[in-house]
């Protein structure tokens, strides 16, 4: 008890307050949507189930703040393997949840389903971080580039493969980019990557990619594509006619057209935002923006301040992870961004991922708690 009140000490002088407020604010705004959007089931299940994963997330911030992530770095190869563990596991244990992926453990004796790849998330923008720290003086090199993309490529490949979720699987894409950017890597091999992807698309769309998947794109670049909205384009429609249906101040709480029915589809978790607009219109879909960008900003700011090339990796890693998952969200809700099932970071409902959310963040608060290498590892090159 008594070391858990010094560390909780430690953690109130050090850690990332801010950070951390800002994540309960949008938290509890989204408790708030998820109880709005799930008030005509009669029942508060999901309400208690985000309270508790959130409770618990706080507590995994705070944990995971007091690791210096220079430890995380020198165990880069047990954290690989332990994503190819979680991963394998979906083969026996995996459920889709009625969405088509297969890309839940349902374990019956936990309340909620655990998504893998959630949890892989962080163990990649660790794994990532520690790779480009190895290669840090020549980060642009083919060794380089070839060693970061093999792990990205073992987690893309085999969530792909076991689960099909290309939703998640592009998010490990994202962080891969923007933390190449972030860390220093040649826009030359951006414009080979986007040659090479020009070049096999064709082979990509004709023998890879399942039917549903060419609909969400065709949707998006040919607007007489099911133009009457009965086909690819319907959750689209209804999302769109709730996002606007509220204006600028909206229907009010609880008061939507749809969302008071349950009409909308996934309300409660991937079109959360169109379920803001039309409660709370204009006014509150800006409000949850701004919020999250703060959240994103915050992550970038404590990167750029800390001299560690590893700490401002792992920082702009969760950024990318952030950003990428807001702009494809929203983007699907109001119709510009292919429907590939992605929640509202801290806003949609979603067990595993607010824990992974805050534990990642709590990587974020560790470097502001020690935006430096201990000195003695300034020294010592630890065994990879």
């Amino acid at each position: 008890m008594r070391q858990f009140l010094s560390e909780f000490k430690s953690f109130l002088r050090k850690g990332d307050l801010v950070l951390l407020a800002l994540c309960l604010a949008v938290t509890t705004f989204g408790v708030v949507m998820i109880s709005s959007t799930n008030n005509y089931r009669g029942s508060l299940r999901y309400v208690i189930i985000q309270i508790a994963a959130a409770s618990i997330g706080v507590l995994l911030f705070m944990i995971i703040s007091s690791i210096d992530v220079d430890f995380f770095s020198e165990h880069r190869l047990l954290m690989a393997g332990f994503n190819v563990f979680l991963l394998l596991m979906l083969i026996p244990f995996g459920t889709d949840l009625d969405t088509g992926n297969r890309s839940w453990l349902d374990f019956p004796f936990l309340p909620i389903d655990i998504q893998p790849a959630e949890i892989c998330k962080i163990t990649y923008v660790l794994i990532m971080a520690s790779v480009m720290k190895s290669h840090q003086s020549r980060i642009s090199s083919l060794r380089s580039i070839v060693h970061m993309v093999f792990h990205l490529g073992l987690l893309v490949g085999l969530n792909m493969i076991i689960s099909r979720d290309a939703g998640v699987s592009l998010i490990f894409v994202f962080i891969f980019i923007g933390m190449a950017f972030a860390g220093g890597v040649s826009l030359l091999w951006y414009l080979l990557a986007i040659g090479g992807i020009a070049a096999v698309w064709p082979i990509l769309w004709n023998n890879f990619m399942d039917e549903h998947q060419k609909k969400r794109i065709l949707v998006l670049i040919n607007p007489e594509y099911d133009a009457e909205g009965i086909d690819a384009r319907f959750h689209t429609v209804r999302s769109l006619r709730s996002l606007t249906g509220g204006l600028w101040t909206g229907q009010g709480l609880y008061q939507g057209n749809r969302t008071s029915n349950g009409e909308l589809f996934a309300q409660h978790t991937d079109y959360i935002f169109s379920a803001i607009g039309e409660e709370l219109g204009f006014f509150g879909c800006l409000a949850v923006l701004i919020m999250l960008f703060l959240i994103v900003l915050r992550c970038i700011q404590v990167g750029s301040r800390s001299p560690d090339y590893l700490r401002k990796m792992v920082c702009f890693g969760a950024a990318s992870a952030l950003m990428f998952q807001i702009i494809i969200n929203v983007g699907m809700c109001i119709g510009v961004a292919p429907v590939i099932g992605l929640t509202l970071p801290f806003i949609s409902y979603g067990g595993s991922s607010i824990l992974t959310l805050y534990a990642m963040l709590g990587l974020v608060s560790g470097v502001h708690a020690r935006p430096e290498a201990p000195s003695h590892a300034l020294y010592i090159q630890p065994k990879r």
